[in-house]
């Protein structure tokens, strides 16, 4: 386990640091950022959640740099970590990041009153998470900590190996149709076709158990 944290260090300390920059960012605005701020939108980014400024600025980063460090050390403390791929390893590592000040910037632009499309910047994002992912989906070996982690997975490689290879195509599809959503669309049926990308695979792996794969 040192070895694993000693290889992904700096890959982590960075990504927290970039994580955390909005909280910089958030205090050179802090004079000109309202007391509350919206931090959840509807449908036509109409603004249904808001947070306070405090939590906004320190809460919200905070949290993902907390989840930054649970998967890093989920993913260090893995059994079969060793079957995790160093390149998908360190992109999953830098996810989070990116995400965080993507978002985070984008919550204090419509607060400071700029024009930002939310919906499409949501959409787009996650569209090209699924596409990156589906793209190392099939050759992520088995583990405890990455892909599709079933007990019909776990038990057999073979079965591991047919429903990831079904789920990146699945995860590249429905990442495609999310930027779709994101630049023309824009409704909330993409949430249905996230469950199916969530279920499908699960359903799929549990059918070829019952035919003894």
């Amino acid at each position: 386990m040192k070895a694993n944290c000693k290889k992904y260090k700096w890959t982590l300390i960075i990504g927290c640091i970039v994580t955390a920059l909005p909280i910089l960012v958030g205090l050179l605005l802090w004079n000109r950022l309202p007391d509350e701020i919206a931090t959840h939108f509807g449908s036509g980014n109409v603004a249904n959640g808001w947070s306070s400024k405090p939590f906004t600025v320190f809460g919200i980063p905070g949290i993902m740099v907390a989840v930054e460090l649970v998967l890093f050390f989920a993913t260090a403390y893995d059994p079969k970590r060793r079957n995790i791929d160093e390149k998908l390893m360190r992109l999953l590592l830098w996810i989070i990041p990116v995400i965080s000040l993507i978002t985070n910037l984008s919550i204090y632009a419509i607060a400071l009153g700029k024009k930002v499309d939310i919906g499409m910047v949501t959409n787009v994002c996650v569209g090209v998470v699924f596409i990156i992912m589906g793209n190392y989906m099939h050759r992520v070996k088995q583990n405890y900590t990455v892909g599709i982690k079933l007990p019909w997975t776990l038990n057999s490689e073979e079965n591991w190996n047919r429903t990831h290879r079904m789920s990146s195509w699945l995860f590249v599809l429905c990442g495609i149709l999310f930027i779709i959503n994101g630049v023309v669309l824009q409704t909330e049926w993409m949430i249905g076709a996230a469950i199916f990308m969530v279920i499908a695979p699960g359903i799929y792996s549990f059918i070829l158990y019952k035919k003894g794969v």
